[in-house]
């Protein structure tokens, strides 16, 4: 029995001497380009709600959801009786001051009633313009329908448009990017834009404009991208992807064998080897590169790096490089 019991501790020991068996990669730095990708919503350049300002009978819709409409075209006719009274009085009230101004110039009547008449005739005119804009719902810009809330002869009740007119052309994305791009990022320069429901189909922006603050809770200021979508092929509600170009800068760059993810937390951790020993390097990880990942921080120049071998490592631990 101990003959048997002492040939199992040296056999133990030999094993708990023995060398972690690891392989290992040469890395370097190299110019990497600076790609980010940000998600968004597409949206319209302008959205009008087109109502009245008052509760009112609605006599007729003329477009529908998905009309595509003109400046200046009539949408909705109110109900017309109100303005049609004060049509009257309006017509009323200038033939009172075409009287009072034709006696005025002869001295019948004094400059204080004649003011005072002329006062009443342009606030009625004003009130006459302003109804009438109320009746007859005008679009304000050149867009597509994309809401009717109502129906011919509803009662407009002021808690909902009677329809939503969007400018698509163009239409824009609003990012939120990193304040480390701050300095990098102009206006008028080119993005690249894919809209998930048309594939790997790329489109042209621009970034139209950057938002001078930087939000001090994410670190982020807004940049607005606009897309021409002179075909209108794309839509407001839309998800897209913009990718922003920053140029290049020199980062080390690594095997995707070689990232160790710690258990528990969503650190990033590379085995550096050197004089025959292995450390625990924290990264920071920049972009994935097919099988290779770019390095912000953690790995030196010219380093080398465990891609195999990782399971029985801990940091300071001397290792046997495999050929």
């Amino acid at each position: 029995m101990g003959s048997c019991t002492g040939g199992k501790e040296k056999a133990d020991t030999a094993l708990a001497d023995e060398k972690p068996k690891v392989k290992l990669a040469n890395v370097t730095s190299r110019p990497v380009a600076q790609i980010q990708e940000y998600t968004a919503t597409v949206e319209a350049e302008v959205k009008n709600n087109i109502a009245p300002n008052s509760p009112v009978r609605i006599e007729k819709i003329y477009v529908e959801v998905g009309d595509r409409v003109a400046k200046g075209q009539k949408l909705v006719q109110m109900d017309s009786s109100n303005l049609n009274q004060l049509r009257l009085q309006l017509e009323n009230t200038q033939v009172e001051f075409n009287r009072i101004d034709e006696l005025y110039k002869i001295g019948g009547v004094s400059k204080s009633e004649w003011d005072s008449m002329k006062t009443s005739l342009d606030v009625m005119q004003s009130s006459y313009n302003n109804l009438l804009e109320n009746t007859s719902l005008l679009s304000p810009i050149s867009g597509v329908v994309t809401a009717r809330n109502y129906d011919n002869g509803d009662l407009y009740n002021g808690s909902t448009p009677v329809l939503t007119i969007e400018q698509i052309t163009p239409v824009k994305l609003l990012i939120n990017v990193s304040e480390q791009y701050f300095t990098k990022v102009s206006k008028g320069s080119s993005v690249s834009v894919k809209i998930d429901v048309f594939g790997d189909e790329e489109f042209e922006g621009k970034v139209d404009l950057i938002y001078p603050t930087i939000d001090a809770t994410t670190r982020t200021f807004p940049v607005e991208i606009k897309l021409a979508n002179r075909d209108q092929k794309v839509r407001p509600g839309m998800f897209a992807r913009a990718i922003l170009n920053f140029g290049t800068e020199d980062h080390v760059v690594v095997p995707d064998l070689a990232i160790v993810k710690q258990a528990g937390s969503g650190d990033r951790y590379v085995y550096v080897y050197k004089d025959g020993k292995v450390s625990y390097n924290k990264v920071e990880l920049g972009r994935r590169m097919g099988t290779e990942y770019e390095l912000i921080s953690g790995v030196p120049h010219n380093s080398q790096v465990v891609v195999a071998g990782q399971i029985r490592l801990v940091n300071g631990a001397e290792v046997e490089v495999e050929k």
